[in-house]
């Protein structure tokens, strides 16, 4: 049985090439009873074999590591790739074992919309760690359990996880300068850019600018690449769209033709771009939506997005 979507708030399933953030704060969870009497055998990156006695009833939730990663510990927003291993803690029932041998890794967002005890628990790992999270009810499924996977209201959870990659925050780069008549941008301590749009007629053509110099891997044509972006229209410098007022990053197939998800604007921004960076881009109406309206954006519109490119396969 595949665990659903929606517990792990998951995302697209991408390697990213970069790791890294900001210094973390302190773990929401540590080692306790519980978590120290979960067993665990294997190498990282096979499927582990798990042994516990049940019922596994621990007042919170509480992580143990098994095998040391290496880096920053993972925050609240970031998106890891994993293998992971799920049980319930009361009857000792597989739920769901995926992400490990020849599969690929899951991808999960760290998000406040998820298991608060998979945010929690994933807090005290690092990439490349191995851990045991357990889970009390009021972390897993509460009050509602979930009876498609056989969970009742007070089931614990017990939950292995292998952190094979772990996404940047935000762009990391060299802060640049850009050049006159570019629309301002300035990024909060989180990341989230402030964008101030000239009160002046937009540029004729596409118009790229690199914010903050990434030293990470090239996007190329064809990538797929983990982004955080907001985009204004230049008209009035409304946000019609922001990743970072939703869960957290998305990713793109980026390409100069066939096989883009993106506009063509927003695919020439990123196409030769370094992981870490930060680029402004100007979208002229004919590499954006041209003469159509799209989702609340008028025909004939020049668009201005910032982006921080997070992670390539």
């Amino acid at each position: 049985m595949r665990l659903p979507l929606a517990l792990l708030a998951t995302a697209t399933a991408v390697a990213v090439t970069l790791t890294g953030c900001t210094a973390a704060p302190e773990p929401e969870a540590t080692a306790g009873a519980s978590s120290d009497l979960v067993e665990v055998e294997g190498d990282f990156g096979q499927e582990p074999r798990v042994d516990f006695p049940t019922p596994v009833s621990p007042a919170e939730t509480q992580c143990t590591e098994i095998i040391e990663g290496e880096g920053d510990r993972l925050v609240a927003g970031q998106q890891a790739l994993v293998g992971l291993a799920v049980y319930n803690g009361t009857t000792g029932e597989e739920i769901d074992v995926n992400g490990f041998g020849d599969q690929e890794p899951v991808p999960i967002l760290l998000s406040e919309g998820g298991l608060p005890g998979i945010r929690k628990g994933l807090s005290c790992a690092s990439e490349g760690s191995r851990v045991v999270i357990v889970a009390p009810p009021a972390d897993a499924f509460g009050e509602e359990g979930n009876a498609q996977l056989g969970i009742e209201p007070d089931d614990s959870l017990v939950m292995v996880f292998d952190v094979h990659r772990a996404f940047l925050l935000k762009a990391n780069g060299a802060p640049q300068i850009a050049r006159d008549g570019f629309p301002a941008v300035v990024t909060a301590p989180d990341g989230r850019p402030g964008i101030t749009v000239p009160d002046t007629e937009p540029f004729e053509s596409t118009e790229v600018e690199v914010l903050k110099a990434g030293s990470g891997a090239v996007v190329e044509d064809g990538d797929q690449v983990v982004v955080h972006y907001t985009g204004v229209l230049w008209d009035d410098n409304s946000v019609f769209d922001s990743t970072w007022e939703r869960n957290g990053p998305t990713a793109f197939v980026v390409a100069e033709g066939e096989g883009s998800q993106v506009v063509p604007g927003f695919a020439e921004a990123l196409i030769g771009q370094k992981v870490g960076s930060q680029v402004g881009v100007v979208i002229a109406p004919e590499d954006g939506y041209g003469d159509a309206e799209q989702a609340g954006i008028p025909a004939g519109s020049t668009l201005f997005f910032v982006i921080d490119i997070l992670g390539v396969v």
